[in-house]
């Protein structure tokens, strides 16, 4: 097998080099390739992103060294068409024999097709043209890299480049530059004729960025313009804008140093045909209208509804269908403030969040009743939605159980139900799908399903007793969610109901952060079939099968082969062993080995009740999607079950036979969880980027609980986690995932990946994936499933691997092939690379990146 794989390495490496010999195939006579660019600045090289950017050419790209989509482009035939009646044109028997075989015209029309024209011209499309030197372009870019270190302060720049003759089809190009000493800011001065603006100008110099010592950039004069416009009409210029302001710069005599003169002029207007001028007015709100119903078809109709709330004046061409309050909170426009422009922003994020109105159009005039004429009329036109909207869907998906899914939606949107902008929403779903992973007796395809029912109210507003203003301002846009859902799906065979029902609070303490209150979050969680457990669940009933061959003595406990009978086999010998019925006494390790067995599938067949309080806090840095150096951090603490336990002991509630309270004949869950999850990309220019995960997540159970209920739990492995390994495939500890399904209840995952664009919307990547699940204070002894100590850390397992992923736009399609280079299941000595092979790999397929 080594000898195959490397005889196939050889060959693939001489495809290379032969295809690398072949780069100038396409290079015209008397031209020549461009296969490198050098800037030296001061007699140093430089690999500066932003310098080299400056240039007009740029060698063919190249990963690794190797120019794929040039090689690409060579292999496509320049002329198809002229090739193709070439073929004819000089075999005219060979046309003939065609032509009765098909037909004239359909021999003639084989030069459209894709094996002539179509492959040619896919290669093209995919591939790059050689980029040919062309020295009016390498003047070009002198030009611009003067005027680029022009622009950060070097105004003595000289550079000149030269044409290196590799072969006679093959240069480059070496850019020499000499900069200079840089010039430095040194006094500042302002000349700003609105006094109202130059006292604004003096309350805020401190921000200014433009600073003496400061080396001289063009880019810090604009943002300057941009800082100063931003304040002045957040404190009411309605009429300023950036290019009144301009500079003096004064660099004579100077010895590298540049005097700035900072001016604002008055506003000018044009008024008939003369332009005047006036220092600029400070504006205030003087009144605030709100148009609840407008369109253009209706623009014109009269007002036959208006109300006036806090200051506000709401008007409506029908019957005003909203509560004043429901749409004056989105508004923070205020009658008597100053015009300021953040005001207006503030209200058109909010009034779009409603998610009742159109996107609005707010809009300014002077009032007429002021003699001064230093008074804005603020106008709001909202234009309502549709009270009513019909959504269906049709998804397919893909997750960590599930390897192929379709699911189906109908769903519908009530909006301002009632009258305050709360919008309802109803939805019917299903699913269907297909997983490797679950009980199959009758082996189809699809052996998942899922359906249910789904409700979900939303409130703009914080919905309590109690006012939460002061807390909780409405400019951080707060919202009340409560819905309530209901499903039954046919899952790993053991099948269950799902009810829950949430009451959250949502608001945005700033910009780039969002915070998340649960009140309540209860799930009620029913088993339908627990009697398949051990149909399910093979790994468990093998390991309690072996044991019962030896120490069972009940006939009915077997079948004709000698194995235990599900369920009522398995359940008569654990029971049986359990109450000291058979050979072994709890001195034996089988008599733990069952005992663990039957904990497990009590606590995975048992009905779960939660009702949970919790927190989920998140911030980013990240402006927008096309963003890639940010980072999102999120943290959140969840408490279970320790209300229910506050009425159980103040109402002197009994326990039951195992000392737990119950709530409707049921245990409920009581712990306390808590995540940490961090993300972090760094851009490194020419679409490259490296991007890290850490992830950390414990729950504790405590009190009514001595372990956590599943849907509550953690597991690793799958194609967003560690990708070496399958889901539930990995872990607990150094266990060697001996279950079927293994989770525990505390993780730690950490990810690294290096992503980098091979050609078009076709992207690569590197990775590493360390982590693993540990059981942690609760009722499991498997000392290898447990983390007891800070040396359990070994027992990270490293996933490394590579992924090719295409890029749709709307989403981003993945393959990730992740290799098992530390697996902490093995022998200690056979840990490191014992597996690192194709055929221990795991190919995942996902949607969209994994962090």
């Amino acid at each position: 097998m080594k000898k195959i794989s490397t005889k196939i390495t050889t060959f693939i490496l001489i495809g290379i080099i032969i295809s690398a010999c072949e780069t100038t195939k396409r290079v015209p006579k008397g031209k020549q390739l461009l296969t490198k660019n050098e800037i030296s600045v001061n007699e140093k090289k430089t690999n500066d992103e932003e310098v080299i950017n400056q240039l007009y050419q740029k060698p063919n790209s190249s990963i690794l060294g190797y120019r794929l989509r040039l090689n690409l482009y060579n292999l496509a035939k320049p002329n198809p068409d002229s090739s193709y009646q070439a073929k004819f044109t000089n075999n005219p028997d060979k046309y003939e024999r065609m032509s009765k075989l098909l037909s004239a015209k359909q021999v003639d029309r084989l030069g459209q097709s894709f094996w002539y024209k179509g492959i040619p011209n896919f290669l093209k499309k995919t591939g790059e043209a050689p980029v040919i030197l062309d020295t009016i372009r390498a003047n070009k870019s002198i030009s611009r890299l003067k005027y680029y270190y022009f622009n950060n302060g070097f105004f003595s720049v000289k550079a000149n480049y030269k044409v290196d003759s590799i072969t006679a089809k093959k240069a480059a190009v070496k850019y020499t530059l000499t900069t200079g000493n840089p010039y430095f800011l040194d006094t500042i001065k302002t000349s700003i004729k609105t006094p109202a603006l130059d006292s604004l100008y003096e309350a805020n110099k401190a921000e200014a960025i433009l600073k003496s010592g400061n080396q001289y950039k063009t880019k810090d004069f604009e943002e300057e313009k941009n800082r100063i416009s931003t304040h002045f009409r957040n404190r009411g210029a309605y009429n300023f804008q950036s290019n009144y302001i301009t500079y003096d710069l004064d660099t004579l005599n100077s010895n590298n140093k540049v005097n700035v003169n900072l001016k604002i002029n008055n506003y000018s207007y044009q008024e008939n045909d003369s332009t005047k001028t006036e220092p600029f007015k400070i504006y205030k709100i003087s009144d605030v209208k709100i148009y609840t119903d407008y369109s253009a078809a209706t623009s014109k109709e009269p007002i036959t509804d208006s109300t006036t709330y806090n200051n506000f004046n709401l008007y409506s061409h029908s019957k005003l269908k909203y509560r004043p309050r429901a749409i004056t909170d989105a508004v923070f426009i205020n009658k008597g403030n100053l015009f300021a422009d953040f005001r207006t922003v503030l209200t058109t994020r909010y009034l779009n969040n409603l998610k009742t109105f159109n996107y609005p159009t707010i809009l300014y005039e002077v009032d007429k009743r002021d003699s001064t004429a230093q008074s804005l009329i603020a106008k709001v036109y909202l234009s309502p939605r549709k009270k009513y909207s019909f959504n269906p869907s049709l998804d397919v998906t893909h997750s960590n159980i599930q390897d192929i899914g379709i699911s189906a939606s109908v769903g519908g949107t009530i909006r301002n139900i009632f009258n305050g902008a709360e919008t309802l929403e109803i939805s019917g779903r299903g699913n269907i799908g297909s997983s490797q992973d679950m009980a199959n007796p009758k082996n189809n395809f699809f052996n998942v399903s899922e359906y249910g029912i789904d409700l979900k109210l939303n409130i703009p507003r914080i919905w309590l007793p109690f006012e939460t203003e002061k807390i909780i301002p409405k400019s951080m846009i707060p919202s009340t969610i409560l819905s309530a859902g209901l499903s039954t799906q046919q899952n790993i065979g053991l099948d269950k109901q799902n009810f829950t029902s949430i009451l959250a609070y949502n608001w945005t303490p700033k910009r780039n952060s969002t915070a998340r209150f649960d009140l309540f979050n209860m799930q009620y969680v029913r088993n339908l079939n627990p009697e398949n457990y051990f149909n399910v669940y093979e790994s468990s009933y093998n390991a309690l099968n072996n044991i019962g061959k030896t120490y069972n003595t009940e006939p009915e406990f077997v079948d004709d082969d000698g194995n235990l009978r599900i369920e009522s086999g398995t359940k008569g010998f654990t029971n049986a062993v359990l109450s000291n019925n058979t050979a072994l006494t709890t001195a034996d390790q089988e008599y733990a080995d069952v005992l663990n067995i039957e904990e497990r599938r009590i606590r995975l067949t048992e009905n779960d009740f939660i009702l949970a309080s919790s927190f989920t806090f998140s911030k980013t840095t990240k402006t927008d999607i096309q963003d890639n150096n940010f980072y999102l951090f999120r943290t959140k603490i969840e408490s279970a079950g320790s209300l229910l336990s506050l009425i159980s002991n103040t109402t002197g509630l009994q326990k039951n036979k195992n000392g737990n309270y119950e709530i409707f004949n049921l245990e409920y869950s009581e712990y306390i969880k808590t995540e940490f999850d961090y993300i972090k990309y760094w851009d490194l220019s020419k679409e490259k980027v490296i991007a890290i995960r850490s992830f950390f997540g414990i729950a504790i159970p405590y009190g009514n609980s001595n372990n956590i209920p599943f849907s509550r739990s953690y597991f690793a492995g799958g194609s967003n986690d560690n990708r070496a390994w399958q889901p539930y495939r990995l872990g607990p500890g150094s266990s060697g995932a001996i279950n079927d399904f293994n989770e525990a209840n505390m993780k730690i995952a950490l990810s690294a990946e290096f992503r980098f664009k091979i050609f078009g919307s076709l992207k690569g990547a590197l990775f590493a994936d360390a982590g693993n699940i540990w059981n942690v204070l609760d009722n499991i002894t498997f000392d290898s499933a447990s983390f007891k100590k800070a040396s359990d850390l070994k027992e990270l397992a490293l996933g490394t691997g590579f992924g090719l992923r295409y890029d749709l736009n709307f989403f981003v399609v993945r393959f990730d092939l992740g290799f098992k280079t530390y697996n902490p299941a093995n022998e200690s000595n056979k840990r490191w690379f014992n597996e690192y092979d194709f055929a221990n790999s795991v190919l995942n397929f996902g949607i969209n990146y994994p962090f």
